[in-house]
């Protein structure tokens, strides 16, 4: 009897020894992978809500994702822009996919033009500055991936599932309708395609719904802690943010907002303006959109 219960003791002792070297592990890449892709942002709190997000009382807060269309992610403009709001009393996100083309100031620069500029002329702080004067909602933190990245990223996660709605080719692939499993150069693709979409930006945002919601849904899974050193190398050689690692830790209650996810849609007409290609948003309908979003964040009006 002694002797079974020292087997068993040390059977134990191991498994603790194992999990305990495991969750260190874990620990330290994250930690390291975090201080990697911090990048600092020379911006002081938004006008619009200047205190900070106290993530120990779980206030609201929002994300810019930035997509760009460069290798690096210091350089060129921004494919895709995603305004991600995350509310933990409710559990739920909501994300809004603003066309690239959209005209509107760019704030710090004195000028209109498209939104998805602004990251060209004055990096994030402008990209940050220019989305919250065009919505009238705070940006609190913003995460740019450059393309790369992006297809590291899915296949990391094993590839992701999504139901198509239009039949097409983009880049050499092609896609059929119903359900697609998708890697990373196919998941590329296909939230890029705009061009032969007879919903325009509105359905090329649908698609980026579909991908966003596919890596947080494979990225949650118990399988995907096997990849984990793929995934925190994808994350860290392709992603700058300014959130620091105790904020990332500290979000770890804001994981079941993911579970309901709302899609919102600026509406509107392109047109040119001198020569120019442009979106008009409508007024209204931003309005419409800018109060869901300031409610979600539940802000005073």
């Amino acid at each position: 009897m002694k002797k079974a219960l020292k087997i068993i003791a040390i059977i134990v002792s191991a498994l603790m020894l194992i999990i305990g070297s495991v969750t260190l592990y874990l620990f330290l890449s994250v930690s390291s992978t975090a201080n990697h892709m911090h990048s600092p942002i020379e911006r002081g709190g938004s006008d619009i809500r200047p205190e900070q997000v106290d993530f120990e009382e779980e206030d609201p807060l929002s994300f810019l994702l930035l997509g760009l269309d460069a290798e690096e992610v210091d350089y060129g403009r921004t494919d895709t822009m995603i305004v991600v709001t995350v509310n933990p009393r409710d559990e739920s996100m909501k994300i809004l996919s603003i066309p690239r083309d959209s005209h509107t100031e760019l704030v710090g620069r004195g000028m209109k033009d498209k939104i998805n500029h602004a990251y060209y002329y004055g990096g994030e702080e402008m990209a940050m500055d220019t989305v919250e004067h065009f919505l009238d909602v705070p940006i609190d933190y913003v995460a740019t991936i450059n393309m790369d990245g992006f297809e590291e990223l899915v296949d990391a996660v094993g590839g992701i599932t999504v139901y198509n709605n239009l039949a097409f080719e983009y880049a050499d692939v092609n896609f059929q309708r119903g359900e697609l499993e998708l890697n990373g150069k196919e998941a590329l693709a296909y939230v890029r395609m705009r061009q032969d979409d007879p919903m325009g930006d509105a359905g090329r945002n649908d698609r980026q719904r579909q991908v966003i919601e596919g890596v947080l849904r494979e990225g949650a899974q118990i399988s995907a802690v096997a990849s984990i050193g793929s995934i925190l190398d994808a994350i860290g050689t392709n992603v700058q943010t300014n959130m620091e690692f105790e904020e990332m830790l500290d979000m770890q209650d804001y994981e079941p907002s993911r579970r309901n996810i709302e899609q919102l849609t600026l509406k509107g007409e392109h047109t040119q303006i001198e020569g120019v290609y442009y979106y008009l948003v409508d007024e209204v309908e931003k309005a419409k959109v800018t109060n869901v979003l300031r409610e979600h964040l539940e802000l005073e009006d």
